[in-house]
């Protein structure tokens, strides 16, 4: 599992730690928040609730793993208002979890990539229209499975909170931990 680790900083991740998928909690709170319109993309993607599918869903989907590794980018901003920063580390960090999770899915087939932020693999979703153009490809975000992603990168022991003038984006991909990569 540390290879997952070594593999993520390889890929360019500012940081990258070993986690524990049994101890992640799918939270109705957090699905409440992107019921809230908070990111304007619940019900506009296949990615997103609700088609990403219920919290019992996404927890069961996640209790099919107990590993995995979490994956941050972290950008040092100019000020709070620093968008073009903030853009070019959302995009940087997409780059390389899209790269990861496809190298992941190369060596252990059964595996779940959970982004930061919802899926932009389309320039727009079919949602609901038509199906998923993607499907093998698309990224749901951490959110979308109810987690928290400050308490996940507590319990994997990274910060979530870089300090004054940074932004970090946190994304991960749960593992079955007897299966070789």
């Amino acid at each position: 599992m540390e290879d997952l680790v070594k593999l993520a900083l390889e890929v360019g991740f500012s940081h990258a730690a070993l986690l524990n998928a049994a101890a992640l909690r799918a939270l109705p709170e957090v699905r409440e928040m992107c019921a809230s319109g908070r990111c304007q993309r619940y019900g506009r993607s296949w990615s997103c609730p609700p088609a990403c599918g219920t919290l019992e869903e996404t927890a069961a989907a996640m209790r099919r793993y107990d590993g995995g590794v979490l994956v941050q980018t972290t950008a040092q901003l100019e000020d709070d208002f620093d968008v073009e920063s903030i853009d070019a580390a959302q995009k940087l960090h997409k780059e390389h979890f899209f790269t990861l999770a496809r190298q992941v899915r190369l060596l252990q087939a059964d595996c779940l990539p959970l982004t930061a932020g919802s899926c932009t693999i389309c320039r727009s979703c079919t949602y609901p229209d038509k199906p998923c153009r993607f499907p093998a490809k698309m990224l749901s975000s951490m959110e979308a499975y109810g987690l928290l992603v400050s308490e996940v990168c507590k319990d994997a022991g990274l910060p979530y909170y870089y300090g004054p003038g940074t932004l970090t984006f946190s994304s991960c991909i749960l593992t079955k931990e007897g299966t070789a990569l």
